[in-house]
């Protein structure tokens, strides 16, 4: 990952914008070429320019190169699993105090998306993950998108949480799994007094179930809550909410273990 200011280099994953504002997300490689239906744009092109610049592609159409934000990787990154939208990540990290230092185990990692914001934001992190596929893309998609400072602070093994946790002290215990109540008696053994848990579930019947084993094993201050997305058309004066918006995606509940 190079600085935002350095020229568009080979190897490099880059966003290819059209005039619909259609998002393509590229490795630039030496001699290749990007084809859509509106022509050919040499990588070769691409390679030593500036963000922003705008290619001409053989038929006509226009594309303008960026570097991907996270939540562009997010959406645009090879997955195996579901992940978690970047209108809940933002929220997790604020619920979960996500700094610095701070030392995660996270389980469900599918494909990395909640791995990599964690990083990104400092933290150490340890991965939980039933299958090996989900295992190895996710430190895939790490490696591509944060410097290895971040990716070395980052472990993954192939493991069931439910049968129990290894690491100790944990300061954070983050949950993105069917069944997360069944998580909750090993986190209550290897969190430090004051650590926090969340857990991200699509279905309230299961926040509800989480809830409940949360209260049952001495956590405190637990909340739900869920994060809903609206945009706005904005054309001169005429400004109105837009017709769809990004509604529920999933809950996430979040408590305190005292100790």
């Amino acid at each position: 990952m190079r600085g935002p200011a350095a020229a568009l280099a080979a190897g490099e994953r880059v966003l290819l914008i059209d005039h619909k504002l259609r998002r393509y997300l590229v490795t630039l490689e030496v001699g290749a070429a990007f084809h859509s239906h509106a022509g050919i744009v040499e990588h070769d092109a691409i390679i030593g320019a500036s963000e922003g610049t705008v290619f001409r592609a053989t038929k006509g159409g226009n594309y303008t190169v960026m570097r991907p934000t996270l939540a562009d990787f997010v959406l645009k990154m090879p997955r195996g699993a579901q992940v978690i939208y970047p209108k809940d990540l933002g929220p997790l990290l604020l619920l979960a105090d996500i700094g610095p230092g701070v030392k995660v185990l996270e389980s469900g990692v599918g494909s990395g998306a909640l791995s990599m914001t964690m990083l990104r934001a400092g933290a150490e992190v340890v991965g939980y993950e039933l299958r090996e596929n989900f295992a190895v893309t996710a430190q895939r998609n790490v490696r591509a998108f944060l410097p290895e400072e971040a990716a070395d602070r980052y472990r993954v093994e192939v493991r069931d949480v439910y049968e129990g946790i290894e690491e100790v002290d944990l300061d954070r215990v983050v949950l993105d799994l069917p069944e997360p109540w069944q998580a909750v008696p090993p986190a209550a053994e290897r969190l430090r007094p004051g650590g926090i848990i969340v857990a991200y579930t699509p279905s309230i019947t299961q926040a509800v179930q989480f809830r409940e084993a949360l209260g049952a094993h001495g956590f405190r201050f637990a909340e739900t809550t869920e994060t809903l997305r609206r945009s706005w058309h904005i054309d001169g004066a005429a400004v109105r909410p837009d017709h769809r918006m990004v509604a529920h995606t999933g809950f996430l509940t979040e408590a305190r273990w005292l100790g």
